[in-house]
């Protein structure tokens, strides 16, 4: 107990050191631009990969479960919409960029660790928190356009799923994605998407930033920061849920 609460502190006070003492601006501005095409725009594959056919499973599910002929055909829009927008694009993606991304913060950080180069940083007198995690943190501020893209592409799937596959019309499809929508929902995934964002670029961070050991532990780092990444997500959503929808 005592070790994890040194942990949560030692987090906190690393946050706290991000943003003391900025690197220089046209420095700065290099690594964030490195660390949004590595972390944003290199996992967009995987991403719309996994969103589309996570659609047409859940559009192919709830069209499989509706036995009843008296219930509209467009309630497998409705589904398909509601799943994607409020748990499958922002919760399951993070989960999965927890292990995309936040393996290769870990790693990536974990051999600067590893070879000395931070020390080597903190003796040429730079803030070497802010110099490898600010980007990061900045980088993620655009995981809201992932999740968006996330969510526009798990819909499709699951109209191309319906359709092709037999199960609803296209009209009706369209009518169920409207049906009692509310803007609300919007809002509320894209706030847990951005609160993910935040965890995503600072727990495989820290988990990079104060390894000991050598390459072996770097490899136990990842897993490590994967683990803790994917529980803290979960546990934060369900927070968020609570207050918000509850």
């Amino acid at each position: 107990m005592i070790k994890a609460l040194n942990q949560i502190g030692k987090y906190f006070l690393m946050i706290k050191e991000v943003f003391n003492k900025p690197t220089k601006w046209s420095v700065m501005k290099s690594l964030i631009l490195k660390d949004i095409d590595d972390l944003i725009i290199g996992s967009m594959g995987i991403v719309a990969f996994i969103s589309f056919f996570i659609g047409g499973v859940v559009a192919i599910q709830t069209a499989l479960n509706l036995t009843n002929p008296l219930i509209p055909k467009s309630l497998i829009a409705f589904a398909t919409r509601q799943s994607v927008i409020l748990e499958f694009a922002p919760t399951f993606i993070s989960i999965i960029m927890a292990g995309r991304a936040g393996s290769y913060i870990t790693s990536s950080i974990g051999t600067m660790r590893v070879t000395e180069q931070i020390d080597a940083l903190e003796v040429m007198g730079v803030n070497a928190v802010n110099y490898l995690i600010f980007p990061k943190i900045v980088a993620f501020t655009l995981y809201p356009f992932v999740i968006a893209i996330s969510m526009f592409l798990g819909i499709m799937g699951g109209w191309l799923a319906g359709v092709y596959g037999g199960f609803v019309g296209s009209d009706q499809f369209l009518v169920g994605i409207q049906t009692d929508f509310i803007p609300f929902h919007v809002f509320y995934a894209f706030l847990k998407t951005f609160v993910f964002g935040m965890l995503l670029a600072t727990i495989p961070s820290f988990h990079g930033f104060y390894m000991k050991g050598g390459a072996l532990e770097v490899g136990k780092a990842s897993t490590t920061s994967f683990v803790w990444t994917s529980v803290v997500i979960i546990t934060v959503n369900y927070v968020i849920t609570q207050l918000l929808l509850s």
